[in-house]
């Protein structure tokens, strides 16, 4: 294959990731106008936010397994079309509860999607343009964190043949046409291991388990917080113990599980598991409040919610250029000084709503959303590689794996727990001051998760993983299914 069609063919591959990190963001954005067209209450609000990540962590923990079984080529392709059906079925959705189960089932499709990525790159390049290729990402997940609420917010508000927020999930439409026009035509083919098997009650004792761990924090304060919810909790303990049972029977009996529960045995990727729950709890959940008072307290629009909140993307995409640049020599250093920018950048947000009441706007948050952004960025970039420096060989694609997972349940629970602090203290005929007051409880909540992620980081490794890199998150790790080293990418927000 030439040169040409490699380069079209990692640009196919970049719209897959484009998609999904554009989806991810668009909600913080676009929630309000979706809420006050289909109706709904606050919790719908927060499902509309918190499904697609929470699919997405189930889905990834066989989603690699998939391309393994039946090629990365067709999976991929199969989950871009599944991702364009149910784009197009979030556009058209008449109510808030088939918003849901659209985005639920986007973000399976997602999660089938983006592990071949990164063993597609592997696969359609040479081994002396690997680097090149993988170089490629981070300017693309750079500027989508940058440009992806900014996009929602002038598709939101230029209301396009009448579309209003519709539009941001029709976006998705020319993307996914394009990298499955291109994709058929250039992408490697593979016809995968067909004796591989999925473990299907595995993966669905996790679902359950997950589900039944967000679904008390969205819907208690709706539902009065009832008594019955605490057997919801119970029945998810119940169930993610089951799932550990299950993935060590597997073991013991000699067949590949979904996760090698060895690596929880390490402190370090313990402790940055804990780490990846916390830090994108905070970030996720901060991110979802800010954007609700401004929009819903102080009465921006959406696309003047996006331009006050865009100094913390530019901000994240500065941090992560210089944690780039510095990681190696830097260490486990560049994550403390990126918490401490961003407790610089909340307690200074804090002052700000305080000082500033009802008179807040985008410059006046400009500057402590740049510092807080800043730090963040810093930690996106280094952060996987330093939770994996102690794993073995042997379980890097598992544990890089459940990590990823653990990223996105760690975006469903930012968005079910401080969304619920912020609309419990909002209250029912809010005015003005409520917003403030909310938004500055939850900052307060942001602030003490992010301190203790500063305590969680003094138990990960000093230093990144310096050996060949692992899998893709997702990708499998089984001796049978030998994966060539290339470059990490960074964690996606």
């Amino acid at each position: 294959m030439g040169t040409r069609l490699r380069w079209l063919g990692l640009w196919s591959l970049l719209a897959a990731m484009l998609m999904n990190l554009l989806d991810a963001t668009v909600v913080t954005v676009a929630g309000p106008a979706i809420r006050a067209d289909l109706g709904g209450s606050e919790a719908s609000l927060q499902w509309t936010a918190a499904s697609y990540p929470l699919a997405m962590a189930v889905g990834l923990l066989t989603g690699g397994r998939l391309g393994d079984m039946l090629g990365r080529r067709t999976v991929l392709l199969a989950g871009e079309a599944g991702f364009l059906l149910t784009s197009l079925a979030c556009a058209a959705a008449w109510s808030p509860e088939a918003l849901i189960v659209a985005r639920v089932l986007q973000g399976l499709c997602a999660a089938v999607m983006v592990p071949q990525v990164f063993g597609l790159i592997r696969d359609l390049f040479p081994p002396h343009e690997i680097g090149k290729a993988f170089g490629a990402l981070g300017p693309v997940i750079g500027l989508s964190t940058v440009l992806g609420p900014i996009v929602a917010g002038v598709l939101v508000d230029a209301d396009l043949l009448g579309s209003g927020w519709r539009m941001v999930f029709l976006i998705n439409l020319p993307i996914a046409a394009f990298g499955l026009v291109v994709g058929a035509r250039v992408l490697p083919r593979s016809r995968g291991d067909r004796t591989l098997r999925l473990d299907g009650l595995g993966a669905a004792l996790a679902s359950v388990g997950m589900f039944l761990l967000i679904f008390p924090l969205v819907q208690g304060r709706e539902l009065g917080w009832p008594a019955w919810l605490s057997g919801l909790a119970v029945g998810a303990l119940l169930s993610l113990g089951g799932f550990v049972v299950r993935q060590r029977a597997r073991s013991a009996a000699g067949r590949v599980p979904l996760v090698e529960l060895s690596v929880l045995a390490k402190r370090s990727y313990t402790a940055g598991v804990g780490f990846t729950l916390v830090f994108f709890s905070a970030i996720v959940g901060f991110s979802l409040v800010m954007s609700l008072l401004l929009q819903l307290g102080l009465g921006f629009g959406p696309l003047g919610a996006s331009l006050a909140m865009a100094p913390w993307a530019v901000g994240g995409f500065l941090g992560s250029g210089f944690a780039a640049a510095t990681m190696a020599r830097m260490g486990r250093r560049v994550l403390h000084l990126g918490l401490a920018l961003m407790v610089v950048g909340l307690v200074g947000t804090y002052l700000v709503i305080d000082g500033a009441g009802a008179e807040l706007g985008g410059w006046s948050l400009a500057p402590v959303l740049l510092v807080y952004g800043l730090g963040m960025g810093m930690i996106f970039v280094p952060l996987f590689d330093i939770i994996m420096a102690k794993v073995d060989d042997a379980e890097v694609g598992s544990a890089s794996g459940l990590l990823e997972s653990f990223q996105q349940l760690g975006a469903s629970l930012g968005v079910a727990v401080l969304g619920t602090v912020f609309f419990s203290t909002v209250g029912i005929a809010p005015l003005v001051d409520d917003y403030l007051t909310a938004a500055r409880q939850v900052t307060l909540i942001a602030l003490g998760l992010t301190l203790l992620a500063s305590l969680l980081g003094f138990l990960l490794p000093r230093g990144a993983r310096e050996a060949t890199t692992p899998p893709a998150p997702g990708e499998s790790d089984d001796p049978a299914d030998p994966v060539e080293p290339s470059q990490r990418e960074p964690a996606l927000a």
